[in-house]
Order: structure tokens, then C-alpha cells, then sequence
């Protein structure tokens, strides 16, 4: 069972990174503006993720609500 353990570990720690990097994008989006070299333009695919999701419904609610429920039973290591 420590295989697994170690897997559960390094997805944490891919998922944190995933994170760190998306606010990094907005903040940089924010601070230096809309194309920023080497990251794009994160605010516009999050907006557009937004109203993607919003466009189907009730479908984009229960995606938006399984999203939110993965994110918030994260446990930091």
C-alpha cells in the first residue's frame, strides 16, 4: 500500500503546482497585462471556462459543483 501512498503524494503535489501556477498566471495577467510571455492570457480561458460552463445549465452547474467538491476535500501535505 505504500505504492499507492506515494501516487496520492505526487498528485497532491502535482495538483498544488497546478494551483501555485495558475495564480501565478493571474497575478502576472493582472500586473503586467493581458499576453504575458511563456504563461498567455489565464483570465481569458478562466472567463471563457466560466461561461462554457454556464452555457449548458444544468449540466455546467453539476460540473462547476463536482469541480468545487474535488478542490475543497484537498488536504495540504
Amino acid at each position: 500500500m505504500s505504492f499507492i501512498s506515494d501516487i496520492k503524494g505526487w498528485v497532491g503535489a502535482l495538483t498544488e503546482l497546478g494551483l501555485m501556477l495558475i495564480a501565478l498566471g493571474v497575478v502576472t495577467g493582472l500586473l503586467v497585462g493581458a499576453n504575458t510571455p511563456f504563461i498567455g492570457n489565464v483570465t481569458a480561458n478562466i472567463v471563457g471556462f466560466v461561461k462554457d460552463l454556464g452555457s449548458n445549465g444544468l449540466v455546467g452547474l453539476i460540473a462547476l459543483g463536482f469541480i468545487l467538491w474535488l478542490f475543497s476535500n484537498r488536504k495540504v501535505a
